[in-house]
């Protein structure tokens, strides 16, 4: 959004510089990106000019800027002679969205541009420099190139896209008295048009017909407001839309009133129905999109763009203007459907003031009458212009409950009624409406939003914070994981809540939670796995260089689109190698033994089974392991899958774990200090069994780690296979007795292990 600073001063009586209100914006939540005094195109004269040596058209000119000094133009306009006095941008001027600068052009140094009326905007004539009055000064300005701000709008700011909006919002802030506007109101009237509504996707229509006017330039004051934001000036009727567009933030249409038969019809596009914008470009439009018609057809695609059937042109005498509000949702459906984004697109679906369209359709019709003459012949309408806001109850309390500042509860209705808010502010039970423009404010937490960014953002700290917000902030449990995480040598990635369909698809069969207005269409569902970004993470750091990573991110992922279907994930990568180079020692490339081990010491030393059969997509098929207890499946571990990685161009080795919700993972129930260690030395034990080649050896581990409370400890440290399909394999334990115990106890408890583990798994002990 932009606007010129004599702009907004229309609606603000301030005496505060252009970068204190920049600031001031910046404070107040509307982020100001760019503040600029553009340089203006001053008056020149010729004083001499000789042919370009390398060219049969272009003349190298001597003008005086006024600066003392001539200035060497190249220029290749017909009308150049000694003596005239025309615009000279200097290196710096933006002309059409492109900045002079100085340069060689074939091979002489031109260190400006001679410009044409088009060129500055004043009018169409391209057909060679401008010729200014010879009581031109020179080296003043030629056009007005007023202070322009840029700022970014959230979403959720519709008014800010008005520049009375952030007026009223600088005023709130204490930049200065806001002037409210002397809207003329709207009445029915007159021989014009009539409308017919024939779809609720359209709240209200009006419009005004003219007849009898001249199509001539705007006055200077909307030219050069419209230029300074980058919007060519191109006649009066369709400046005037465009300058009401930003002014009160109200999308308007000029139709040709000769070229339209009958009546305006607002109603669904039939599904296949086709239309030819203003462009030249044809749309097959869908059920969902509203348009504007007549007799014969569609004139324009309701919000979004205008038709070629009914366009105004430099020989139109008669016009119907068009104020209306439409359905935000039809509206981004068709806008993004058919790629088209205008700014009325970019208004229309983010909400306008419904009560607006009245006073911008009388603004507008005075601009076009000042300008171009002509007679109103009427004026007409259909729907109705009642508010969206509800009164909403609210109360002082749940400003301080929310931010933890007691501020005076005169102080918060203060700064509500300048911001427009109206109702009834007794006691401790407000009832208080929004104002027209302000359709984003539904529920009080707005309402504190509204009064902490007025208030000011640098007031609040943690120590002005509730206690409970300060916990809801730091999740004790989250960052006590996330410091476990740090120690094994992992950095935490952060990234979007959103996920691709198209990678979602390939790594897992979850359900695919798809969002209906994606920001970017690569961000098209709620996402559904943490896998996904980190991958993607992996193949950005590998095209530059950097394939040893070793990265986790905790954050929530969504099983369905209402609201509780989410749940919080862990997920751990590590590519490459687990060293750099050197040449002390040797380096190795990560395993599914590295991930398996990250996990494992999340177990807090709980028992558990390990299976490996039902890999997911996203795993190699025999490099792969879950982690369950008894049923429960709490995580699991494994190597990419080498078809996955080269889909998403993934070239080094990628080993992976997933905790799909950190709740299932066990809680530790012994403190440190609550540990006692046994006053006996630890017994060791080796036990070797006959197993099937296919079963796991690490359910014959736990299966000996379950036999007794006295086993702390089993590893598996000789395999090899035997005929008949049978393997070989060897285990140790570890056991820690707690009171003394004799051969007899040692052997029972020897025999014990071996019967758990006959029972549990197809194995028999081997006797040599």
């Amino acid at each position: 959004m932009k606007w010129t600073f004599d702009w907004l001063k229309e609606y603000l009586k301030t005496d505060l510089s252009a970068m204190e209100i920049s600031d001031m914006l910046t404070r107040t939540g509307l982020e100001v990106e760019d503040l600029s005094a553009p340089v203006a195109p001053i008056a020149a004269k010729i004083i001499e000019c000789k042919p370009h040596e390398n060219s049969d058209h272009l003349h190298v000119l001597m003008v005086d800027d006024g600066s003392g000094k001539l200035r060497q133009v190249v220029c290749g306009a017909p009308n150049v002679r000694v003596g005239l006095i025309s615009a000279l941008a200097v290196p710096g001027c933006v002309i059409e969205g492109h900045e002079i600068q100085s340069g060689k052009l074939r091979g002489v140094l031109s260190d400006g541009m001679m410009c044409s009326g088009r060129e500055l905007g004043v009018n169409d004539d391209h057909s060679g420099i401008i010729e200014l009055p010879e009581d031109t000064k020179i080296g003043s300005a030629v056009i007005e190139c007023p202070t322009v701000f840029d700022a970014g709008i959230t979403p959720n700011r519709p008014d800010y896209l008005a520049v009375r909006g952030v007026a009223r919002d600088l005023s709130a802030a204490g930049a200065g008295e806001f002037i409210a506007p002397k809207d003329d109101k709207f009445a029915i009237s007159g021989n014009a048009r009539q409308v017919e509504i024939k779809t609720d996707k359209c709240r209200a229509y009006k419009l005004a017909e003219i007849h009898g006017i001249k199509i001539g330039p705007s006055n200077k004051t909307i030219a050069s407001r419209l230029r300074a934001i980058g919007i060519n000036p191109k006649n009066a009727p369709i400046d005037a839309t465009n300058y009401i567009c930003y002014d009160m933030a109200q999308p308007m249409h000029c139709f040709d009133a000769d070229e339209i038969d009958g009546n305006i019809i607002v109603r669904m596009a039939k599904p296949g129905e086709e239309f030819t914008d203003l462009f030249g470009n044809k749309h097959e439009l869908a059920d969902t999109d509203i348009v504007i018609s007549d007799a014969k057809g569609i004139l324009a695609l309701a919000g979004v763009v205008g038709g070629a059937r009914g366009m105004t042109n430099d020989n139109t005498k008669n016009i119907i203007l068009e104020s209306a509000y439409f359905d935000p949702v039809c509206v981004r459906k068709a806008a993004k459907r058919l790629g088209i984004s205008t700014d009325a697109s970019y208004r229309y679906e983010r909400g306008i003031d419904p009560t607006i369209t009245g006073p911008a359709l009388m603004k507008t019709v005075k601009i076009i009458t000042d300008a171009c003459g002509g007679k109103v012949i009427g004026f007409s309408a259909a729907g109705t212009d009642t508010p969206l806001n509800q009164e909403i109850a609210f109360s002082p309390k749940v400003f301080e409950s929310k931010t933890g500042i007691k501020m005076p509860a005169d102080e918060m209705q203060q700064i509500l009624t300048r911001l427009g808010y109206t109702g009834d502010f007794k006691g401790n039970a407000w009832k208080i409406t929004p104002p027209d423009s302000r359709v984003d404010v539904q529920i009080p937490e707005t309402i504190v939003a509204d009064l902490i960014r007025v208030y000011g953002y640098d007031k609040v700290g943690l120590d002005t914070l509730p206690a409970n917000t300060i916990v809801a902030l730091h999740n004790d449990a989250d960052v006590s994981l996330k410091e476990q995480l740090k120690h094994l040598g992992l950095n935490e990635s952060v990234s979007f809540g959103f996920g691709n369909s198209k990678i979602e698809e390939i790594l897992t069969d979850k359900p695919i939670v798809r969002v209906a207005n994606p920001i970017v269409v690569d961000m098209d569902t709620a996402r559904n796995t943490l896998l996904e970004n980190l991958l993607v993470a992996v193949s950005n750091n590998e095209k530059r260089g950097y394939p040893d990573l070793n990265l986790f991110e905790l954050g929530t992922v969504f099983d369905g689109d209402m609201p509780g279907d989410q749940h919080t994930s862990l997920c751990i990568v590590r590519t490459g190698a687990t060293s750099p180079k050197h040449w002390q020692k040797r380096n190795r490339n990560v395993d599914i033994y590295d991930v398996k081990a990250d996990i494992v010491s999340l177990m807090n030393g709980q028992n558990f089974t390990i299976e490996t059969e039902n890999a997911p997509r996203w795993a190699h098929p025999y490099r792969y392991g879950a982690i369950y207890q008894g049923k429960k499946k709490l995580a699991e571990f494994g190597e990419l899958h080498p078809s996955v990685a080269k889909k998403l161009k993934i070239k080094t080795n990628v080993v992976v774990g997933i905790v799909d919700d950190i709740s299932a993972l066990p809680v530790r129930t012994t403190k440190r200090k609550d540990i006692k260690l046994s006053e006996f030395q630890p017994i060791s034990r080796d036990f070797a069994f006959v197993v099937p080649n296919d079963f796991p050896a690490e359910k014959l581990a736990a299966a000996a780690r379950g036999a007794s409370n006295l086993v702390s400890d089993v590893i598996v440290f000789d395999s090899f296979e035997m005929a008949d399909g049978q393997k070989s394999v060897a285990l140790t334990t570890t056991i820690i007795p707690t009171e003394k115990m004799s051969d007899n106890d040692l052997a029972k408890l020897h025999a014990d292990i071996i019967a758990v583990v006959e029972k549990k798994c197809p194995a028999k002990v081997r006797d040599k």
